[in-house]
């Protein structure tokens, strides 16, 4: 088992800026957003920003997405996108964490902030006793079912400008689980995915960014 990653070096006294938005943000506002913040936060004009949110039903996809992945074009609206990785889904009961981070800062090493991202999923899991899983060749975090299935709970994509970092992970929560069934999750047919409802925590948004905010502080030093 891999040993969990020392913190990150402290980027700022007070840490980065969080937001919860309310509602649901459409795709094209949050990537708006994104850009702006990435772009202030390279200049020196903006602390870095931690943005939890829930988009209404959509699909998104990677740079390594494979267009006969996408099974139900017509479902939900699919955005083109700069992260990395293939087709995923956002949706309503899905915790969306875009992490802006400064690496200039924080260390220029982006296989270290991707583990350290990892990490934060997997001490958030553990907040609600659900033990989150790495899993090589396969992105993401991954958690065995009472049969021994392996399904995914948290997606992860994340993508570099600058050294300044944006998009980040999606934490299935309370999400309708069938609307995956329109693309082929992250380019991985052989495994389903799952969602804290469905592993019997019904846990509110608020106690999930509860946990995400605890465990950011031990994962990334502040």
């Amino acid at each position: 088992m891999p040993q969990t990653p020392p913190p990150f070096p402290i980027s700022q006294p007070d840490g980065p800026e969080w937001q919860t938005a309310p509602g649901r943000v459409a795709y094209e506002d949050a990537d708006a957003f994104m850009q702006d913040r990435v772009r202030a936060i390279h200049e020196g004009a903006a602390r870095e920003c931690i943005w939890l949110l829930e988009h209404p039903p959509l699909y998104t996809a990677g740079t390594s997405a494979d267009a006969s992945e996408l099974v139900a074009p017509d479902r939900f609206p699919v955005f083109q996108t700069g992260r990395g990785g293939r087709h995923t889904y956002h949706g309503p009961g899905q915790r969306v964490a875009y992490v802006m981070l400064d690496l200039k800062r924080r260390g220029e090493d982006v296989r270290a902030y991707v583990r350290h991202l990892e990490e934060w999923a997997i001490q958030t899991l553990a907040a609600f006793d659900v033990v989150g899983e790495r899993r090589e060749g396969r992105i993401g975090i991954w958690v065995v079912m009472p049969d021994g299935a392996e399904k995914k709970i948290v997606a992860i994509g994340v993508r570099i400008r600058h050294w300044v970092t944006f998009h980040g992970m999606a934490i299935n929560v309370s999400p309708n689980l069938e609307h995956y069934s329109g693309i082929v999750p992250c380019g991985i047919s052989d495994f389903g995915v799952t969602s804290l409802h469905d592993l019997g925590i019904h846990a509110t948004m608020e106690d999930v960014d509860r946990a995400l905010k605890d465990s950011f502080v031990r994962t990334f030093g502040t």
